[in-house]
């Protein structure tokens, strides 16, 4: 396992910011010269053709000759998501992308000003459904993530709104959490994201947590909101009424002495239509098992939002080998008990005592089920639960935190847990996801701006703010050199190396919405503003 020093992080970042800009397409022949730097024709191929067919300069020669302002991926990734047809729309396309040998580019902007000058580029209108597209209407505005996820996710807009709160973007927030009310309304809970193929799944439950962002005092608003809560937590607790010999229906899990907890469940057991192919792919390889039944698993982990890692491997290596349905996570449960409280909370506060009582007592036999079945005292952690090994699985991960986050856990598993993320998840970079690299996007060495909130905020609860602090420094760093090197913001890093994340079933996505919105709220920690790396290191 990889434990770099920080000098080795340094090197690694600097190494990351060189060869942002590929030298020439993959597969490219090699031996000449010529083959050691592709041409501006194949670096940018339909970008370039598209430009030059245009006659967006009278000499062609004027388009080859210009210098990219961003990483030509980057930039490509965008012409791809705007389609700029036309000449006029083009030069402008060019205009913000390039600019000529002899002009000096405009200074980067800070990357605080960056971030406040992204809400806008991914904030969204209302939107009406469409007949025959996948899109989901939505009534007030939202914010998107960027790159391929053009909708608005559920967990990933938790921390999106951290970022919009700290800029001052409140009314966005307020939109936002209509829509997500909107949402349970029409479907009982809130989808995966706002397609038509994410409505048989949801994600982890932070909408309570979202609502903790909001001022609103609008009794008409809050009565709308706590319903919302009610009919969200029905929907993950609905498999109680159906629970059977094997102890488990939809979301819900009968634990050995009858406690009820929770997992991630998908309502189907065919391959997702975003990725229909990939999926097939993974049940073929998984030949001595039902197939429904991988592709249930499948699901269920793009449920968790943790797709994919090895903490749902039943090999702990192979995708193949994916059980999803037969964990019970600690993160999820952790959600849910803060849902439970938060609902005890808001009704005492409307004044229905019948409904606060119901749900306190809810959350005490959750946290008890929690602290017996997702609590090792041989080990001194948080786990999941392995439903067939009746035990807790082996995988180390940041989602053994959440009961931090939440308030749960007892000041001496907070130690425990502080002992375990300095040996095992603390980075140069920032915090791992697991400690196995598997090639899975959600295991080591990647680091999620998600992982790296809920821990500062957790270590914070509990009073170790020293480790918060070189947490957050060390992500904030990481973010902050990798967008002075490159002028990006992405949904990941490899927070051994400094560089961009990697693994899983895409390329790593710019936008990025919700590593804006944490890096943004981390930048008002006192002192964070010194982790701020505001120009690319010498020789990047």
């Amino acid at each position: 396992m990889k434990r770099g020093s920080r000098w080795a992080w340094r090197c690694g970042i600097l190494a990351a910011c060189l060869l942002a800009t590929p030298l020439a397409p993959a597969g490219a022949r090699a031996g000449s010269a010529a083959d050691e730097v592709a041409s501006p024709a194949r670096v940018y191929g339909d970008l370039y053709r598209a430009v030059e067919r245009a006659r967006v300069f009278p000499d062609s020669k004027t388009f080859a000759d210009m210098v990219p302002r961003a990483a030509p991926e980057a930039i490509l990734a965008e012409f791809r998501r705007e389609k700029p047809q036309g000449r006029d729309a083009l030069a402008a396309f060019v205009a913000a992308h390039f600019h000529s040998a002899d002009e000096k580019p405009a200074k980067r902007p800070s990357m605080r000003a960056h971030i406040r000058q992204l809400w806008p580029l991914l904030a969204r209108p209302p939107m009406a459904a469409e007949p025959g597209s996948s899109r989901l209407g939505l009534d007030s505005a939202y914010v998107v993530a960027g790159g391929r996820f053009q909708e608005m996710y559920y967990w990933d807009s938790y921390f999106t709104m951290l970022g919009l709160k700290a800029d001052g973007q409140h009314a966005l927030v307020e939109s936002m959490l209509a829509s997500f009310a909107g949402l349970v309304e029409r479907y009982g809970h809130v989808p995966n994201g706002t397609r038509s193929y994410y409505l048989t799944r949801s994600q982890p439950p932070f909408l309570a947590l979202m609502m903790d962002l909001s001022d609103a005092r609008d009794p008409v608003v809050l009565r709308r909101r706590l319903d919302a809560l009610r009919r969200e937590y029905a929907y993950w607790m609905a498999g109680a009424d159906c629970l059977g010999a094997d102890g488990a229906c939809q979301h819900v899990v009968r634990m050995p002495d009858g406690s009820l907890l929770n997992r991630y469940w998908d309502a189907s057991d065919t391959p997702r239509d975003e990725a229909y192919v990939e999926d097939e792919e993974t049940a073929r390889a998984a030949s001595a098992r039902v197939a429904a039944h991988v592709y249930r698993d499948l699901r269920a982990g793009a449920e968790s939002g943790w797709d994919y890692s090895s903490r749902w491997l039943g090999d702990g290596r192979t995708l193949a080998t994916i059980r999803t349905t037969q964990i019970v996570p600690v993160d999820l449960n952790s959600l849910l008990w803060n849902l439970e409280t938060s609902i005890a909370r808001r009704c005492k506060a409307a004044g229905d005592e019948g409904c606060a009582a119901d749900f306190t007592g809810l959350a005490a036999r959750r946290k008890a089920a929690i602290e017996r079945y997702l609590w090792s005292p041989a080990e001194q952690r948080f786990a999941d639960w392995d439903r067939a090994a009746k035990a807790p699985t082996a995988a180390i991960s940041a989602a053994a935190l959440y009961p931090l986050f939440v308030g749960l856990a007892s000041a001496e598993e907070a130690r425990a847990s502080a002992r375990l993320a300095r040996k095992d998840l603390l980075a140069p970079g920032g915090l791992r996801t697991t400690t196995v690299a598997t090639g899975q996007q959600w295991d080591e060495p990647n680091g999620w701006a998600p992982l790296a909130w809920i821990a500062v905020t957790g270590f914070d609860r509990y009073g170790d703010t020293a480790l918060s602090d070189t947490i957050a420094r060390r992500w904030v760093t990481t973010v902050s050199t990798f967008y002075a090197c490159t002028g990006r913001m992405v949904e990941k890093y490899d927070v051994d190396a400094g560089k961009a994340g990697g693994g899983g079933e895409y390329p790593v996505q710019d936008g990025f919405g919700w590593t804006n919105g944490v890096t943004r709220a981390l930048l008002d920690r006192a002192g964070m503003e010194e982790a701020v790396v505001a120009s690319c290191p010498s020789g990047s």
